[in-house]
């Protein structure tokens, strides 16, 4: 059952496809103090005709302000994983931001056995609560 407080996009590239679902954490979030909580689910599967192991991160988070947090790192949530053929990953993050509202999108640095480096971007994908939706 699709709840309204989520949001899906998703992206592809020859090999890797990447789908997104994020969702609003009013329990967490503290309007008055312009704190607003988001997890967003991300599952990386490997389509192509060869292993591919995510080395790092780049995201560009936008808030409704047009501030913007720039992040990279290594893997994502401590991992680095390596997908083989016809495998998947999932897992689970959040972000703050200090806006109701707001943007994610960014890629994947990934890297096969053979040592050749490629991205894999991850979709401009929404931040909105589901009161926000009209």
């Amino acid at each position: 059952m699709r709840t309204p407080d989520t949001n899906r996009q998703e992206t592809r590239t020859p090999e890797i496809d990447v789908r997104v679902k994020s969702t609003y954490i009013p329990e967490r979030s503290q309007p008055a103090e312009k704190r607003y909580v988001y997890a967003y689910t991300i599952t990386i599967a490997n389509h192509g005709d060869r292993p591919a192991q995510l080395v790092s991160r780049h995201w560009l988070i936008k808030d409704a302000d047009d501030g913007v947090q720039e992040v990279k790192g290594a893997g994502v949530v401590g991992e680095q994983p390596r997908l083989e053929p016809g495998e998947d990953f999932t897992y689970t993050s959040g972000v703050v931001l200090s806006t109701q509202t707001g943007t994610m999108q960014g890629s994947y640095q990934m890297r096969t056995d053979e040592g050749e480096s490629f991205d894999a971007p991850v979709p401009l994908f929404a931040l909105v609560p589901p009161h926000s939706i009209h």
